[in-house]
């Protein structure tokens, strides 16, 4: 099992906890991204060209069933749930074959508003709280994983 993050406009609160995660557990992650990430040590590194989606044809490219992805886009989550990949946002909504769809509605409608030149609302800073929130679904879903891949210990 191996973490993939889309680490192109995640916050470095969320980078800090998956490469503590990572490390507590000795997981293998990896960070995809159109640029380099500062700080980012303990993380193998992809930096993909500026072409649209490049970031995310790499993690889809790198990733396998059993593996655990970090993305807030909605069509990512989706190619990666098809390819039997756990995905969860950088505030601990969980992606999954049953809800995915749904998500990914939503997401086109707001698309379709914004590029009709209606405002949509757009979701806050990134805190404590969407950074607990993160952590609590990346425990929950960790400890799910590595039961169901008899691995052992899990994450505390």
């Amino acid at each position: 099992m191996k973490i993939l993050l889309d680490a192109d406009s995640c916050p470095k609160p969320v980078r800090d906890l998956l490469l503590r995660r990572a490390a507590k557990l000795n997981l293998r992650i990896i960070f995809a991204a159109n640029r380099q990430i500062p700080e980012c040590d303990g993380a193998q590194m992809e930096i993909c060209s500026d072409k649209e989606n490049a970031a995310d044809d790499r993690i889809v490219e790198l990733s396998e069933k059993g593996d655990l992805a970090i993305t807030r886009d909605v069509p990512l989550a989706k190619r990666l749930i098809e390819k039997d990949v756990s995905v969860i946002d950088d505030r601990g909504r969980v992606f999954t074959h049953d809800n995915i769809n749904e998500y990914l509605s939503m997401r086109n409608f707001k698309v379709g508003l914004a590029d009709n030149g209606l405002e949509i609302v757009r979701i806050p800073n990134y805190g404590k709280k969407e950074l607990k929130m993160l952590a609590d679904a990346l425990d929950r879903t960790l400890t799910a994983m590595m039961r169901l891949q008899g691995t052992g210990s899990a994450p505390a």
